[in-house]
This record gives C-alpha cells, structure tokens and sequence, in this order.
C-alpha cells in the first residue's frame, strides 16, 4: 500500500498462497523505514478478498483507490506448503533488513535495472588477481568483493551467476549490520531454491567485504588470518581506495564535465552498471533528489524509448527491422526549456551499453547529446 507524495507510507504485506494467513508486513514513510503498521481490520479485508477469489478460482494481484495502491506479494513454491505457521514466521525475520533495504531510499539502483551495481577503483587487476588466488586457496570458484553492497571485483563463476542472484547476493551483504565475519545461509533463487548453500563474509577493511559463496566446506575457522595476510596485505593500498567508491562508484579524479550532476551506466550483455549522484555534490538537487530523477527517467525511457534486446538469436533477426528505427538518444528538460531553468536528463544507447545523465541547468540542450557521447566514450574502457 503506498501513499502518493514523496513524504508517503509505503507498505509490504506478505500472505501465505494457501491460506492466506499475513506473514509479515514493512513499511518505510519517506524512503526510511517506519514502525507505523496496517490496521488488522484492512489485514483482514484483503485476507478476505483472497480467500474469495481463491474459492472462484481468480488470484488478485493488486487494488488501487483514489490515493492508495495494494499489492499481495505470494511467496516461492515451497513457502505455499507451510506446516507451521508461526515457525515461518519466525524464520522470515532474517530477511527483514533485506526487504527493508528494497522498500527505503537505498544508493543503488541493481533492484529497478536488475543489473549488478558496481564500482570502478583504480588498481582493479591487482586487486582481481588477489580474489582468484584466495578463492583458489580457499577452495572454491565463487568469490567477490564488495563495497558497500557494490561489486569492486568478482571470479568468473560468480559472474555467471544468473539474475536475480547476481543482484541480490551483494545487495544482502549491503543490507547487513557491519560484522568481522559471517556464515550465512542463502537460497539461490534459480541455481538453489531448496537447498541453501553458505555466503562466507569477511571485512577487509570498514565498508569493504571478502565475499565467497561454497558448500558445505571450507568452514569459517579454515580461513586463518595467514591466509588472508598472504593474498591482502600485499594489495593493502588498493583495497583502501575501495572505502569511498560506495556511493561515488568513479575513481577519485575521473574526469566528468562539470555540468554532470549524476550518471547511470549500463552494460545490457553483462548485467553491470555503475550508478553515481557524487559529481558536482555541492549543487541543488540534493543527492535524494538526484537518485529519484534518474530511476524516473530510467524507468521512462525503459518503458517508452528503448525496449529490451532480443534474447535469442532467432528474435535478433526478426526485429532487426523494427530495432533499425529504434530511438538511440533522447531528452526531457524538468521545467521549462530555457538557459537556466530546469535540469536535463539525457539517455544514450551505443551497442550494449545504455547512458543516462542528470545534467545542471545552465547546460544548453542543443549540447546534451555530445556531451553524452563524450562521457559515454570516456566511460566505456570501466564498463
């Protein structure tokens, strides 16, 4: 249920399929989460509405008001064969922060282009060669490291990592409580849905994650601060340029115009993007502001610009024609068009790799598609 307004209520209510019974319930108000909570009378209207529709077999997806909207979230397969109910309930609290993280005002944007958010530090291969080496010496393929929930540096299988693992896997360690090192439990929606395998954590530095996904072995204990001291100490001044790329996701200097007042990059084929509101962090909007306008536009130009690509190689070739009249650039001014009024936003596409730029007022628009296409280029080589 979500409230229109920025400032507005939004609420996540989860039901089991079967009966209907609420699981749980979060909200957050004005992007930070809330302890306000819906009344058990409207729980138990919708509770209603779904057994009804159930018995004439018609499932309800969603109910809409004048100034509310409802949606019923139903659970994975195994969820719906529920045996104890309060048990359940109990086990879902530790995806709270998860779903918490989703529903707030988060600094990345992997949840709406389901592409993995990344950041780009400076001495990326050296810090690539420690990961694969201590994956290797600590027995498995799956390694990653993370800032801020942001990937910095992965191994070939964890790359592989199908959607939505690939998103969720670092969002997670991003949604956790700051801690030396964890053993967690994690069902991989497509690769695992049933059996859990293990998500090993280690903080390398505050804000900067050693991340490994195995089996049943090796056990946390088995990683002794020898191993680490042996792949990490040598990388230490690299790994310490990774604590402020969270939000920044550049290398500290890249050169962007100046006029540039936030940036998401996608790269379609790998499923990787780089998502920043830093430059120019001095001027109006706020960093808020920023991340609204371009998940608005993404989600604009998503929907009405540029469709997604083809999946297979027999859908490539029979929209080629359509995708040969396919818009690659375009604009909208937030107010009116003139010098100084109203930020622009502008989206490129290039190949597989998509653009779109918060750009200041005082740039004029007869400039945005070259200043696009420079910056694109600029940032091509990082992604």
């Amino acid at each position: 249920m979500g409230e229109e307004g920025t400032e507005g209520t939004v609420h996540l209510l989860c039901l089991a399929a079967s009966s209907g019974v609420p699981l749980f319930c979060r909200s957050s108000r004005g992007g930070a989460p809330a302890r306000q909570q819906l009344p058990f009378s409207v729980i138990g209207s919708l509770n209603g509405v779904h057994m009804f529709g159930q018995n004439l077999e018609v499932q309800l997806s969603s109910a809409r008001t004048e100034d509310t909207t409802v949606v019923l979230l139903v659970g994975l397969e195994e969820l719906t064969n529920i045996r104890n109910v309060e048990r359940l309930k109990k086990e879902l609290r530790a995806s709270y922060r998860l779903v918490d993280s989703f529903l707030g005002d988060s600094e990345r944007i992997g949840d709406l282009t389901q592409c993995v958010d990344c950041v780009v530090p400076p001495e990326v291969s050296l810090l690539q060669e420690a990961l694969s080496g201590f994956a290797e010496a600590a027995g498995t393929a799956f390694g990653s490291l993370v800032a801020s929930g942001r990937v910095v540096a992965a191994t070939e299988s964890w790359w592989r990592l199908g959607t939505p693992e690939a998103v969720l896997l670092p969002w997670l360690v991003g949604s956790l409580p700051p801690q030396a090192a964890r053993d967690y439990p994690v069902y991989l929606p497509h690769g695992s849905p049933t059996v859990p395998h293990r998500l090993l954590t280690l903080t390398l530095l505050p804000g900067v994650e050693l991340c490994l996904l195995c089996g049943p072995r090796p056990p946390l204990s088995q990683l002794d601060p020898q191993l680490l001291d042996r792949w990490w100490q040598p990388v230490l001044d690299p790994l310490r340029t990774c604590v402020p790329l969270g939000p920044r996701a550049l290398p500290a200097g890249f050169p962007l115009h100046v006029d540039v007042l936030g940036l998401l990059l996608l790269h379609l084929e790998l499923k990787r993007c780089l998502f920043t509101v830093e430059p120019s962090g001095d001027q109006e909007p706020s960093p808020e502001q920023r991340r609204r306008l371009l998940r608005s536009f993404y989600s604009l130009v998503t929907a009405t610009h540029f469709p997604p690509e083809p999946g297979t190689p027999e859908d490539k070739v029979e929209d080629a024609a359509q995708r040969a009249q396919v818009p690659r650039a375009c604009y909208l001014v937030s107010g009116p068009e003139e010098p100084g009024t109203g930020w622009r936003l502008v989206a490129l596409q290039l190949g597989p790799r998509r653009l779109l730029l918060l750009v200041s007022a005082q740039s004029p628009t007869h400039g945005l598609r070259s200043l696009a296409t420079h910056t694109l280029h600029a940032l091509t080589p990082l992604l």
